[in-house]
């Protein structure tokens, strides 16, 4: 008897980051078009990379998702048929959409599936039970909702919900949020979000000289992977890591790790891991706030606040991706410069990464190296783990 688990969807900014995803592990992946998203500021997807995206994940039978989530104007309205129009024919696999007039659109001139965006807001049975009536199939659940309520709606309406699992949060209902429009004169809800929630600011008391900086409106990043029985006991259908805007390093890693979170709960109908410690240890390897469970067991209170300036000094990045294995090297693509004295590890699609020992570089025509730049082929001896595509981690030393 197979044990069900609820599917791991990942955020794709880019062709790369969604293939990155795939390949460790990610079920599905969610990306942006040139237009009608909350992103702009990420790579997003033109026509090509859509087709490209489409066939490359229904190649595996993994599936994409693309959103429709700003919240759009009577002119815009009128270009989104077109657009629809195309995500049909590339067969993307459903559309994730915020507004109410972006739904009936899409629901009047495609056959597209749809998705209820986070940013909907929808924290209760009511208005689940409305926008099922409006032709919407999953809801993203508002990030207010606890797990234990979410398993109440769940068992009041009939449709697919699917919750945050993991990534940076946002201090207002669902990113509603206008701070950007008065900071920076962009529309946080257009598309022009400048996380204006993370700028350290002045406070003073009422009749008071004193001014005391602080990060008040910034979160904690969530993490979940302690509460996944949680969201399998309560039905949740997908579990979705945010970060349209984060790196390869961050894509790969948390897909991978809560892959094979979940995959070990398929074969063992339990969470009881040696791994558990390690795949934490994987999660703080990523750049990242400290970590909180945020609102998913119990209302979020003060000690979600992540009040202090960021600081990424322990995050590593992707030194390389491997090419190809031969009889007796390892092709690598160098992303980041490193050194020999820098820490190396492979990290491969499945299992434990693979730390490499006397780190001797050397470029394809066997010139030694005392540090790699971008671009550059670096030929490594045989690694029996390694496979293309594989992410090199490097953690460079001060």
């Amino acid at each position: 008897m197979s044990i069900w688990v609820p599917e791991l969807l990942s955020p794709a900014g880019s062709l790369e980051k969604l293939k990155v995803a795939m390949w460790y592990g990610a079920d599905a992946c969610y990306l942006g078009g040139q237009k009608f998203g909350l992103r702009s500021a990420a790579d997003n997807f033109n026509e090509e990379e859509l087709k490209e995206a489409l066939e490359f994940a229904h190649s595996r039978n993994k599936l994409v998702y693309v959103v429709l989530n700003s919240f759009l104007h009577d002119e815009e309205l009128k270009e989104l048929p077109e657009f629809l129009k195309l995500l049909e024919e590339v067969k993307v696999d459903a559309v994730i959409c915020s507004d109410l007039g972006v739904v009936q659109t899409v629901r009047k001139h495609s056959d597209l599936v749809v998705h209820l965006s986070t940013q909907a807001s929808c924290l209760n049975a009511d208005a689940a039970r409305f926008w099922k009536d409006q032709g919407v199939k999953r809801i993203v659940l508002g990030r207010e909702v606890a797990i234990a309520d979410a398993k109440k709606i769940k068992d009041k309406v009939d449709i697919e919900l699917e919750m945050f699992v993991h990534g940076s949060m946002c201090m207002a209902y669902s990113g509603n949020c206008v701070i950007s429009n008065y900071t920076q004169g962009r529309d946080s809800n257009r598309g022009g979000c400048a996380h204006s929630c993370r700028f350290e600011y002045s406070l003073a008391e009422k009749e008071s000289e004193e001014y005391k900086k602080a990060y008040f409106m910034s979160s904690k990043d969530l993490e979940g992977i302690r509460v996944l029985q949680d969201f399998i006991d309560a039905g949740i259908d997908s579990l979705k890591v945010e970060g349209r805007m984060k790196t390869h390093h961050y894509v790969g890693t948390i897909s991978k790790v809560y892959s094979e979170a979940l995959s070990h709960y398929k074969n063992n109908g339990n969470f009881l891991s040696s791994q558990l410690e390690e795949w934490e240890r994987e999660l703080r390897k990523v750049g990242h706030r400290d970590y909180t469970n945020a609102s998913l067991i119990e209302k979020a209170g003060p000690d979600s606040v992540f009040n202090e300036r960021e600081h990424m000094e322990n995050e590593y990045v992707v030194g390389g991706v491997i090419l190809e294995k031969g009889d007796d090297y390892t092709l690598v693509e160098v992303r980041s410069p490193f050194t020999p004295n820098d820490e190396i590890e492979i990290i491969p699609f499945h299992g434990k990464n693979v730390t490499l020992q006397n780190n001797q570089l050397m470029d394809v025509a066997g010139e030694v190296l005392e540090k790699t730049r971008p671009g550059m082929i670096l030929k490594l001896p045989y690694i029996e783990q390694a496979q293309s595509f594989n992410l090199i981690r490097v953690r460079t030393r001060p």
